[in-house]
Protein backbone atom coordinates (compact mmCIF):
# COMPACT_ATOMS: atom_id res chain seq x y z
CA UNK A 1 0.00 0.00 0.00
CA UNK A 2 2.93 2.70 1.04
CA UNK A 3 4.21 2.11 -2.67
CA UNK A 4 1.03 2.97 -4.07
CA UNK A 5 0.67 6.20 -2.04
CA UNK A 6 4.03 7.33 -2.52
CA UNK A 7 3.83 6.55 -6.23
CA UNK A 8 0.79 9.10 -6.55
CA UNK A 9 2.77 11.87 -4.68
CA UNK A 10 5.86 11.27 -6.68
CA UNK A 11 5.60 14.32 -8.53
CA UNK A 12 5.83 16.60 -5.45
CA UNK A 13 8.92 17.92 -4.07
CA UNK A 14 7.88 17.44 -0.95
CA UNK A 15 6.87 14.43 -1.06
CA UNK A 16 5.32 11.34 1.29
CA UNK A 17 8.34 9.49 1.43
CA UNK A 18 10.51 12.26 1.56
CA UNK A 19 8.62 13.32 5.13
CA UNK A 20 8.38 10.14 6.27
CA UNK A 21 12.08 9.95 6.10
CA UNK A 22 12.67 13.04 7.75
CA UNK A 23 10.49 12.55 10.50
CA UNK A 24 12.12 8.86 11.13
CA UNK A 25 15.52 10.26 11.04
CA UNK A 26 14.72 13.17 13.63
CA UNK A 27 13.46 10.93 15.49
CA UNK A 28 16.69 8.66 15.73
CA UNK A 29 18.87 11.31 15.63
CA UNK A 30 17.31 12.54 18.86
CA UNK A 31 17.32 9.59 20.12
CA UNK A 32 21.57 8.87 19.31
CA UNK A 33 21.81 12.61 20.85
CA UNK A 34 20.47 11.50 24.37
CA UNK A 35 22.22 7.91 24.32
CA UNK A 36 25.56 10.30 23.56
CA UNK A 37 24.66 12.88 26.13
CA UNK A 38 24.10 9.77 28.72
CA UNK A 39 27.64 8.55 28.64
CA UNK A 40 28.37 5.92 31.23
CA UNK A 41 24.91 6.22 32.36
CA UNK A 42 23.30 4.36 29.71
CA UNK A 43 21.34 1.55 30.72
CA UNK A 44 23.04 -1.72 28.81
CA UNK A 45 20.75 -4.90 30.57
CA UNK A 46 19.86 -7.61 28.46
CA UNK A 47 16.03 -6.88 29.18
CA UNK A 48 14.12 -5.99 26.17
CA UNK A 49 12.19 -3.24 27.80
CA UNK A 50 15.36 -1.46 28.51
CA UNK A 51 17.90 -1.57 26.02
CA UNK A 52 20.12 1.59 25.22
CA UNK A 53 17.84 3.72 28.09
CA UNK A 54 19.18 7.01 28.01
CA UNK A 55 19.34 8.86 31.69
CA UNK A 56 16.16 10.31 32.88
CA UNK A 57 17.97 13.40 33.82
CA UNK A 58 19.20 13.91 29.89
CA UNK A 59 16.06 12.65 28.77
CA UNK A 60 14.35 15.71 31.10
CA UNK A 61 16.50 18.57 29.69
CA UNK A 62 15.73 17.75 26.16
CA UNK A 63 12.20 17.60 26.31
CA UNK A 64 10.49 15.02 28.45
CA UNK A 65 7.00 15.78 29.54
CA UNK A 66 5.07 15.30 32.26
CA UNK A 67 4.12 16.36 35.92
CA UNK A 68 8.18 16.69 36.82
CA UNK A 69 9.26 18.84 33.83
CA UNK A 70 6.31 21.01 33.49
CA UNK A 71 5.66 21.57 37.70
CA UNK A 72 8.90 21.98 38.55
CA UNK A 73 10.88 23.80 35.40
CA UNK A 74 7.59 24.79 33.80
CA UNK A 75 8.36 22.92 30.57
CA UNK A 76 5.45 23.65 28.86
CA UNK A 77 7.55 23.21 25.75
CA UNK A 78 7.68 19.75 26.14
CA UNK A 79 4.63 19.33 25.34
CA UNK A 80 6.44 19.22 21.93
CA UNK A 81 9.61 18.07 22.38
CA UNK A 82 8.74 15.12 24.03
CA UNK A 83 6.80 13.63 20.78
CA UNK A 84 10.59 13.44 19.18
CA UNK A 85 12.15 11.35 22.34
CA UNK A 86 12.30 7.60 23.23
CA UNK A 87 13.58 5.64 26.17
CA UNK A 88 15.21 2.58 24.85
CA UNK A 89 15.51 0.67 21.72
CA UNK A 90 13.01 -1.70 21.72
CA UNK A 91 10.57 1.78 22.45
CA UNK A 92 11.87 3.57 19.37
CA UNK A 93 11.95 0.73 16.91
CA UNK A 94 8.45 -0.47 17.81
CA UNK A 95 7.27 3.55 16.78
CA UNK A 96 9.28 4.26 14.08
CA UNK A 97 7.42 0.76 12.34
CA UNK A 98 4.41 1.81 13.39
CA UNK A 99 4.88 5.64 12.03
CA UNK A 100 5.71 3.74 8.47
CA UNK A 101 2.80 2.08 8.93
CA UNK A 102 0.33 4.81 9.47
CA UNK A 103 1.77 7.84 8.40
CA UNK A 104 1.79 7.14 4.61
CA UNK A 105 -2.35 5.74 5.05
CA UNK A 106 -2.75 9.56 6.40
CA UNK A 107 -0.73 11.59 4.34
CA UNK A 108 -2.96 9.88 1.33
CA UNK A 109 -6.13 10.48 2.42
CA UNK A 110 -5.33 14.24 4.25
CA UNK A 111 -2.05 15.30 2.83
CA UNK A 112 1.10 16.11 4.12
CA UNK A 113 0.80 19.09 5.78
CA UNK A 114 -2.25 18.41 7.55
CA UNK A 115 -0.87 14.78 8.33
CA UNK A 116 2.54 17.07 10.33
CA UNK A 117 -0.58 19.37 11.95
CA UNK A 118 -2.13 15.85 13.52
CA UNK A 119 0.58 14.48 14.89
CA UNK A 120 1.98 17.36 15.99
CA UNK A 121 -1.02 18.83 18.21
CA UNK A 122 -2.32 15.22 19.06
CA UNK A 123 0.45 14.67 20.57
CA UNK A 124 0.50 17.83 22.67
CA UNK A 125 -2.98 16.62 23.46
CA UNK A 126 -1.41 13.44 24.15
CA UNK A 127 1.08 14.85 26.93
CA UNK A 128 -1.34 17.44 28.18
CA UNK A 129 -3.50 14.62 29.31
CA UNK A 130 -0.96 12.82 30.74
CA UNK A 131 0.08 16.14 32.90
CA UNK A 132 -3.40 16.13 34.17
CA UNK A 133 -3.39 12.71 34.72
CA UNK A 134 -0.69 12.76 36.95
CA UNK A 135 2.00 10.65 34.96
CA UNK A 136 5.60 11.52 36.48
CA UNK A 137 7.92 11.72 33.42
CA UNK A 138 6.92 10.68 29.66
CA UNK A 139 8.51 10.59 26.05
CA UNK A 140 7.65 9.00 22.56
CA UNK A 141 5.64 9.31 19.50
CA UNK A 142 3.00 6.90 20.43
CA UNK A 143 1.01 10.27 21.19
CA UNK A 144 1.41 11.40 17.84
CA UNK A 145 1.02 7.90 16.55
CA UNK A 146 -2.20 7.67 18.14
CA UNK A 147 -3.31 10.55 16.82
CA UNK A 148 -2.79 9.14 13.42
CA UNK A 149 -4.54 6.45 13.88
CA UNK A 150 -7.58 8.42 15.20
CA UNK A 151 -8.04 10.32 12.09
CA UNK A 152 -7.68 7.42 10.15
CA UNK A 153 -9.90 5.91 12.08
CA UNK A 154 -12.17 9.02 11.75
CA UNK A 155 -11.95 8.72 8.03
CA UNK A 156 -12.90 5.40 7.26
CA UNK A 157 -16.20 5.41 10.00
CA UNK A 158 -17.31 8.92 7.74
CA UNK A 159 -16.14 7.42 4.04
CA UNK A 160 -17.66 4.59 4.38
CA UNK A 161 -17.74 2.26 1.38
CA UNK A 162 -15.39 -0.71 0.39
CA UNK A 163 -12.66 1.20 1.34
CA UNK A 164 -13.60 3.19 4.10
CA UNK A 165 -14.75 -0.01 5.77
CA UNK A 166 -11.60 -1.51 5.17
CA UNK A 167 -9.92 1.34 6.40
CA UNK A 168 -11.65 1.67 9.81
CA UNK A 169 -11.78 -2.28 10.18
CA UNK A 170 -7.71 -2.02 9.92
CA UNK A 171 -7.43 0.87 12.19
CA UNK A 172 -9.86 -0.59 14.29
CA UNK A 173 -7.43 -3.82 15.20
CA UNK A 174 -4.60 -0.99 15.76
CA UNK A 175 -6.63 0.34 18.34
CA UNK A 176 -7.28 -2.97 20.19
CA UNK A 177 -4.02 -3.82 20.18
CA UNK A 178 -3.08 -0.58 21.75
CA UNK A 179 -5.41 -1.54 24.64
CA UNK A 180 -3.92 -4.60 24.87
CA UNK A 181 -0.48 -3.34 24.77
CA UNK A 182 -1.24 -0.92 27.39
CA UNK A 183 -2.45 -3.43 29.64
CA UNK A 184 0.39 -6.51 29.01
CA UNK A 185 3.51 -4.37 29.04
CA UNK A 186 5.28 -2.13 31.74
CA UNK A 187 5.89 1.34 31.70
CA UNK A 188 2.56 2.63 28.96
CA UNK A 189 1.67 5.66 28.87
CA UNK A 190 -2.14 5.14 28.46
CA UNK A 191 -2.68 8.55 29.17
CA UNK A 192 -1.12 9.68 26.00
CA UNK A 193 -2.57 7.04 23.76
CA UNK A 194 -5.64 7.87 25.04
CA UNK A 195 -4.99 12.01 24.53
CA UNK A 196 -3.67 10.80 21.37
CA UNK A 197 -6.08 9.37 20.01
CA UNK A 198 -9.42 11.46 21.05
CA UNK A 199 -8.18 14.16 19.76
CA UNK A 200 -7.02 12.32 16.35
CA UNK A 201 -10.68 11.94 16.02
CA UNK A 202 -11.53 15.57 16.42
CA UNK A 203 -9.07 16.81 14.47
CA UNK A 204 -10.08 14.28 11.71
CA UNK A 205 -12.97 15.68 11.69
CA UNK A 206 -12.38 19.29 12.10
CA UNK A 207 -9.60 19.33 9.49
CA UNK A 208 -11.38 17.20 6.71
CA UNK A 209 -9.83 14.94 4.65
CA UNK A 210 -8.83 14.94 0.87
CA UNK A 211 -12.57 13.70 -0.23
CA UNK A 212 -14.61 16.81 1.70
CA UNK A 213 -11.23 19.62 0.40
CA UNK A 214 -7.89 19.68 -0.73
CA UNK A 215 -5.31 20.87 1.18
CA UNK A 216 -5.51 24.98 1.08
CA UNK A 217 -3.00 27.78 2.57
CA UNK A 218 -4.14 27.77 5.50
CA UNK A 219 -3.03 23.81 6.05
CA UNK A 220 0.25 24.33 4.48
CA UNK A 221 0.92 27.94 7.19
CA UNK A 222 -0.01 25.81 10.12
CA UNK A 223 2.65 22.56 8.63
CA UNK A 224 5.46 24.90 7.99
CA UNK A 225 4.38 27.09 11.17
CA UNK A 226 4.47 23.45 13.54
CA UNK A 227 7.91 22.75 11.45
CA UNK A 228 9.70 25.50 12.32
CA UNK A 229 8.36 25.23 16.39
CA UNK A 230 9.11 22.13 16.42
CA UNK A 231 13.00 22.28 14.96
CA UNK A 232 13.96 25.53 16.94
CA UNK A 233 12.86 23.44 20.31
CA UNK A 234 14.48 20.57 19.42
CA UNK A 235 17.38 22.40 18.36
CA UNK A 236 17.88 24.91 21.45
CA UNK A 237 17.17 21.60 23.87
CA UNK A 238 20.84 19.74 22.13
CA UNK A 239 22.57 23.20 22.07
CA UNK A 240 22.05 23.68 25.73
CA UNK A 241 22.29 19.93 26.79
CA UNK A 242 25.72 20.07 24.68
CA UNK A 243 26.82 23.39 26.80
CA UNK A 244 25.59 21.98 29.69
CA UNK A 245 27.62 18.66 29.61
CA UNK A 246 30.65 19.39 27.40
CA UNK A 247 31.45 22.57 28.64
Amino acid sequence: MRRIIFKTFSNRVFTPALVLKTMICVNVIMFIISLIYSGKNIDLTLNPFYVLTPSMDVLNFLGASGRLPIVKFEAWWSLITANWLHGGLLHILFNMLALKTVAPLVMYEYGVCRMFTIYTLTGIAGFLLSYIGNVYLTIGASSGLCGLIGAALYFGKSRGGQWGQLVYKQTSGWVLSLVLIGFLMPNINNWGHAGGLISGVFLGWVLGYNDKRKENLLDKSLAVLFVCITTWLLARSVIRGFILIFT
